[in-house]
């Protein structure tokens, strides 16, 4: 009868062990869920959309160049004049 007492405080604890554990890993598990829904809604407001960032780079990247084109025609036209000293 010992034996049987002592197989069954073993299995006992070690089950409410497990079970402990099946717990905790249940409540984090919810936590995370909760954390990433969370997530998904402030994402968009910190960080840009990668399709958003390539189009506004196209615009820049257009802008940049107006601007080289005239920087260039400015220094064209300053290259052609002559100092008076």
């Amino acid at each position: 009868m010992e034996t049987q007492l002592l197989i069954n405080l073993v299995l006992g604890s070690s089950m409410a062990v497990v079970g402990w554990l099946a717990r905790e890993m249940w409540s984090a598990v919810k936590e995370l869920k909760t954390n990433i829904a969370k997530l998904r809604e402030e994402l968009p407001h910190n960080y840009v959309i990668k399709d958003d960032f390539r189009s506004d780079m196209t615009v820049i990247r257009n802008e940049m160049k107006e601007i080289r084109d005239m920087l260039g025609r400015i220094f064209d036209k300053l290259d052609g004049k002559q100092d008076r000293n």
